[in-house]
Parts: C-alpha cells; structure tokens; sequence
C-alpha cells in the first residue's frame, strides 16, 4: 500500500510539472507571436516605487517621447513608476507603448499607457522579451529588480550568448559608487575584462541616450 502511494505522488508531481511546462512554453509562444513584428525595441528599466514629480519618472517619460517619435517601440515591465513614466512617454508621442506584465504575490496592476499588453507568469520568460525584441536599454535608478535584468543582459552579452547591445545607465550620481566598485574591484583583480564594459554607458545628459540609440539604428540599417 505504501509503496502505491508513492507510485501515486510521483505520478502526481510528473503530471504537474508536464502542465507546467506547457504553460512555459504558452508564454513563449504569446510572447514570440505577439511581438514578432515590432518596430526596433527599446526597453527600460527602473524603479516602481517613483512618482510622477521625481526627476527618474520625468527624465523616462520624456526619454521614451523623443526615442518613440523617432519610430522605436517602447518596452517595459508594464507597472508603475518609471515603467509607467516610459509608456507614457510612448503614448503621448503617438509610439508603440509596450507592456510586459508580470504575475506577482501582491498584484502589479497594468498603467494605463499601454497600447499591447502582455502577461507573464514566469520572471525568465518576460526576460527573454525584453532582450529578444530590444536594440538597447535604458536603465533609471532602481532596486534589486533593476540591476537582476541589467546584470543578465550583460552576462549574456560577456558570454555571447545574445549579439552585444548597449546599455545607457541613466544618473551618474546613482550608479557612480556601484561602477566605480566594478572597475576597482571586478576590472582591477581581473574577474572581468576591459571589452566587458564596452556596451555601458553612465550618462546624465537625455541627448547621450538618444544620440547613442540613434547611432545604433544606423549602424543596424534602420536609418539612413
């Protein structure tokens, strides 16, 4: 008898997983399919947790409104705070204003800036979106969340496992101290090399990031 219920949870725990990875790959498709013929991507990071009269949420929505007039798509985790400021950006340029929502514990509710919406349960799967569809990111001062998406994009990129694309890191006075521990530490005790740090530019100037992007979608052939 004991070993038939062992039998059975086993079965049982197989049988989960087997849905589970169906609903993985569900993911994938939806993600895939939906945004497959996006104009280039931009996507950007930052904090939930700011307001609309914080320089982060202003210097987003106004970075986002010049990279969308220019034709790019905007990407973001689809939340509030710099999310929100980006798609709304997007939105009142007359861009495409991307959401990549995430199930989470406590909800996170869509903003309501978002012309194509997209959910996702897994925290991997909306990763590979934000890369996949993405030319460059734009990253504003934020948390854990923050700095997990842009450490796995550079990752990738050192390892060449995605084609190489720049990262401009919005504030110097935020992001200094962790970039000058980088070169200090990582860079001068040689767990990274020079090349490394190629693709990351700390900028405080909103035309460094879309002189940068722009120079990018030339050199892709998306502009003449």
């Amino acid at each position: 008898m004991e070993a038939n219920k062992k039998v059975y949870l086993i079965d049982e725990m197989n049988l989960q997983d087997a849905w589970r990875l169906f609903r993985i790959l569900a993911e994938f498709v939806e993600g895939f399919d939906s945004l497959a013929a996006i104009p280039p991507g931009v996507t950007f990071f930052g904090s939930a947790r700011v307001e609309e009269d914080d320089w982060e949420y202003r210097a987003a929505r106004e970075i986002a409104g010049k990279l969308a007039r220019e034709g790019c798509s905007i990407i973001t985790g689809g939340g509030p705070g710099v999310m929100e400021a980006a798609n709304r950006g997007a939105k009142e340029a007359g861009g495409l204003s991307i959401g990549l929502n995430i199930e989470l514990p406590y909800e996170q509710k869509p903003n309501p800036y978002i012309d194509k919406l997209i959910g996702f349960r897994y925290f991997f799967v909306r990763k590979v979106m934000f890369i996949k569809y993405a030319i460059a990111f734009v990253i504003l001062p934020g948390g854990f969340g923050t700095m997990d998406e842009f450490f796995e994009s550079i990752t990738l990129i050192q390892t060449h496992k995605i084609k190489p694309f720049p990262a401009y890191i919005v504030g110097k006075k935020y992001w200094g101290g962790l970039f000058d521990w980088i070169k200090e530490r990582l860079l001068s005790e040689g767990k990274i090399s020079p090349e490394d740090l190629d693709y990351i530019h700390i900028v405080d100037s909103q035309e460094e990031v879309i002189d940068g992007i722009r120079n990018v979608r030339k050199e892709l052939g998306l502009l003449e």
